[in-house]
C-alpha cells in the first residue's frame, strides 16, 4: 500500500508498528482495495502502511494507540470468522472508546470469542455498541425487557437472534413475533389476499431478521408446524403465551389498552421483549397515545422487567442513518 499520509489530528506526529501473525488473513482485515484501511485511516485521521505481516501506523499519538488497538480487534475477529466492513469498523471504533469495554476490546487472547454472544444457524452475533453489549446481557438474564430507541439500533434483530438461539437449544419452545398493523404515516387502503398475504408487509422486518439466523428451509418448516408464529398485535388476545419466546415489535404503535392485554399474555417459562421507538408514533394523537410510553411510565422500577435504552450513537447500520436519526431528533428538530 503507498498513499499520502493523512495529517494527524492533533499533538505530535507518532508512530506504531503491529505485527499479524497469520498474514494469510490480512486481505479479509485489509478488504478491497484496502477499503478498510483507507475507512480507518479517515475516519481517526492516521496513515497505515503495510509491508507482508508488518503494519506501521502514523499519526498523533493518541490517534495512532487508538487505530492499533481497531486493528488488533478487527483482525481478532477475522480470526473468529467475521466478516470486515465499514459497520463493524465504526462499531469497534466506538467501543474501544469506551474504557468499560476494555475487558471485551482488549481480550488478553486475541482469538477468543467475546463472552457476550449469541449463536444461531447461520452466525455467532456479538455486540457492535455499549448498549448492545448490555441489552444482550439483558435478554440472558430478564423475563421481560423493554429494548426503547431509534431505528439501526439493532433492537428487534438481536431479540430475534435470541430467540432463535433459545429455539434451538430448546429453552423454549415456540417464537411468537408481533407487531402492530399500522401504516407508518399513509393509508394502503385495501389488501388483497387471505389473513397471512394482509399481514405480511406489516411484519416484513421481523422475517427478513428470522432469515438472516436460520437457513430459509428451516424458516419455512417451523413457520408451517407451528414453531414459530408471525401474527399482528390483534391475534393475541385471549391467549396464555407458555413456554414462547415472545417479541413485540413497533411496540410505540399500540395504544396503552393493546399494550396492556399484550403483555398479560405472559405465562410460565417464557421471556417477552418490547421493542419501540418512543419518538416515532404513528398512532392519531402522536407519542401520548402510545401503549409503549405509558407502560415505560408505569412499570419503570417494576421487579423482573428491564429497561434497554438506545440513541443515535447506537446506530449500526450505515453512518449516515445515525446522522439523520441525530438531524430529525436534534435541537433544531
Amino acid at each position: 500500500m503507498s498513499r499520502k499520509p493523512v495529517p494527524a489530528q492533533s499533538g505530535e506526529r507518532s508512530r506504531a508498528e503491529v505485527n499479524f501473525d497469520k498474514p494469510q488473513l490480512l486481505p479479509q482485515l485489509f478488504g478491497e482495495f484496502d477499503s478498510n484501511i483507507l475507512a480507518l485511516e479517515e475516519r481517526l485521521g492516521v496513515y497505515i502502511h503495510a509491508r507482508g505481516q508488518r503494519v506501521q501506523i502514523e499519526g498523533s499519538a493518541e490517534a495512532v494507540a487508538h487505530a492499533r488497538e481497531v486493528l488488533q480487534e478487527l483482525h481478532a475477529r477475522v480470526i473468529r470468522g467475521e466478516e470486515v466492513d465499514t459497520g463493524l469498523i465504526d462499531a469497534v471504533i466506538a467501543m474501544s472508546s469506551e474504557p468499560m469495554l476494555t475487558g471485551i476490546v482488549k481480550a488478553d487472547n486475541g482469538n477468543a470469542p467475546p463472552q457476550i454472544m449469541i449463536r444461531t444457524r447461520k452466525k455467532t452475533i456479538v455486540p457492535r455498541s455499549v448498549a448492545q453489549t448490555q441489552y444482550m446481557r439483558a435478554l440472558v438474564s430478564n423475563d421481560m425487557i423493554f429494548a426503547l430507541g431509534p431505528a439501526g439500533t439493532g433492537k428487534t434483530y438481536l431479540a430475534v437472534a435470541q430467540a432463535v438461539a433459545q429455539l434451538i437449544t430448546g429453552s423454549v419452545q415456540r417464537l411468537i413475533l408481533s407487531r402492530p398493523a399500522v401504516e407508518a404515516g399513509e393509508r394502503l387502503g385495501f389488501l388483497p389476499g387471505d389473513m397471512k398475504e394482509k399481514v405480511d408487509p406489516y411484519l416484513r422486518p421481523i422475517y427478513d431478521a428470522l432469515y438472516d439466523c436460520l437457513p430459509a428451509e428451516q424458516v419455512e418448516r417451523r413457520i408451517a408446524s407451528g414453531e414459530i408464529e408471525i401474527a399482528p398485535i390483534a391475534f393475541m388476545r385471549g391467549r396464555t403465551l407458555a413456554d414462547a419466546f415472545v417479541i413485540l415489535d413497533e411496540a410505540q404503535n399500540t395504544t396503552p389498552a393493546q399494550m396492556k392485554m399484550f403483555l398479560t399474555r405472559f405465562g410460565q417459562n417464557s421471556r417477552m421483549v418490547i421493542c419501540g421507538d418512543p419518538n416515532q408514533v404513528d398512532l392519531p394523537g402522536g407519542p401520548p397515545a402510545s401503549g409503549l410510553n405509558d407502560a415505560t411510565r408505569r412499570l419503570e422500577g417494576v421487579e423482573g422487567i428491564a429497561f434497554s435504552r438506545f440513541s443515535t450513537a447506537d446506530v449500526v447500520r450505515h453512518p449516515i442513518v445515525g446522522r439523520i436519526v441525530e438531524a430529525y431528533e436534534g435541537p433544531n428538530a
